[in-house]
C-alpha cells in the first residue's frame, strides 16, 4: 500500500482514518461504557437533516451538521431526562424527524439532486484537505474537554447517583458528553457515513473493553484499534475495489466476533482445573 501514497486522495484518506480513529476511541470508550449507543444512533441518523440543511443552503454539508448535531443531541439529552416518555421512544422519533427533514430539504434544494452515497455509506477515498483541517479542530475540541472534564465524565460514566452525591452537575456534563458524541459523528460521515457512523463508534471501544476495565486504558486501545482496522479496511477496499465504509465496518465486525470468541476460550481455559 505504500505505492499508493504518492496519490493525496490517499494520503488523505489515511489521515482522515487516524483523526476518525482518535475520536472513535475517546468518545466511543464513554459510549460503550453509559450503555448510550442508541442514544448516539439518534444523533448520528438526526444529523441527516444537517446534510439537507447543507444543499438547501448552497454550503458545505458537513459545516451545516455540526450545529444540526449539537442543537439534536441537547434536545434528546435534555428530553430522554425530563420527559415522561420512555428514552427510546424520544430518541426514534428524533431520529426518523432528522432523516425525513434532510430528504425535504434536499429535495427543495435548487439543481441536480445530490449523490447521496457517500454520506450515508461514507467514502473516505473522497475527503478534501478542507474536511481534514475540520477534523483536526473537532478533536482538538474533544481532547481538550476530556481532559478538563475526565473526572466528572468518569463519575458519570460508572454511577449517576454517586456523581451526584458527590457533587457532580450531572444533567450538565450528560449534556457535554453527547454534544461530544454529536462531533465525533461529524468526524465520521465522511468516513463510514450516517447509517454506519454508530458501528465504527461502538466496536473499537468494546473490543478494547473487553481486556480492561481501566478507562484510559480503554480508550488508548480503541484508538490503536481503531486506526489498524481503519487502515487496514482503507487498504482492503482499494485492493479489491470495494465500497470504504462498508469494508472497514465488516472488518471492525469481524475483529470483535474474534475477539469475543477468543475471549470465550481464554475464559473457558482458566476455569479448567489442572491436569493432575
Amino acid at each position: 500500500m505504500i505505492e499508493v501514497l504518492q496519490y493525496e486522495f490517499m494520503r488523505n484518506a489515511l489521515l482522515a482514518a487516524i483523526l476518525a480513529s482518535i475520536a472513535c476511541g475517546i468518545v466511543g470508550t464513554y459510549v460503550v461504557v453509559k450503555r448510550i449507543v442508541f442514544i448516539s444512533g439518534g444523533i448520528a441518523h438526526a444529523a441527516f437533516g444537517g446534510i439537507g440543511l447543507g444543499f438547501f443552503l448552497g454550503i458545505n454539508p458537513v459545516l451545516a451538521v455540526i450545529p444540526f448535531c449539537l442543537l439534536s443531541a441537547l434536545a434528546i439529552g435534555g428530553m430522554s431526562k425530563k420527559s415522561r416518555l420512555p428514552e427510546d421512544t424520544i430518541i426514534g422519533i428524533y431520529w426518523a424527524m432528522g432523516m425525513a427533514l434532510g430528504v425535504i430539504l434536499i429535495g427543495l434544494a435548487p439543481g441536480y439532486a445530490p449523490d447521496l452515497f457517500g454520506y450515508l455509506f461514507g467514502n473516505i477515498l473522497t475527503v478534501p484537505s478542507s474536511d481534514l483541517v475540520l477534523m483536526l479542530v473537532l478533536d482538538g475540541i474533544i481532547i481538550i474537554t476530556v481532559r478538563l472534564f475526565y473526572k466528572e465524565f468518569l463519575a458519570l460514566s460508572f454511577d449517576e447517583e454517586v456523581a451526584k452525591v458527590s457533587g457532580v452537575k450531572v444533567e450538565w456534563f450528560y449534556q457535554i458528553l453527547l454534544c461530544l458524541v454529536a462531533l465525533t459523528v461529524v468526524v465520521l460521515i465522511r468516513i463510514v457515513g450516517i447509517v454506519l457512523v454508530i458501528a465504527l463508534l461502538t466496536i473499537p471501544a468494546a473490543i478494547a473493553k473487553q481486556y480492561t476495565f481501566h478507562l484510559k486504558r480503554i480508550m488508548f486501545l480503541s484508538i490503536v484499534l481503531g486506526i489498524i482496522l481503519t487502515v487496514s479496511g482503507l487498504g482492503l477496499s482499494y485492493r479489491f475495489d470495494l465500497a470504504s465504509g462498508a469494508t472497514i465496518i465488516l472488518l471492525s465486525g469481524s475483529a470483535f466476533i474474534l475477539s469475543n470468541i477468543h475471549k470465550g476460550f481464554s475464559e473457558q481455559s482458566r476455569r479448567k482445573p489442572g491436569l493432575r
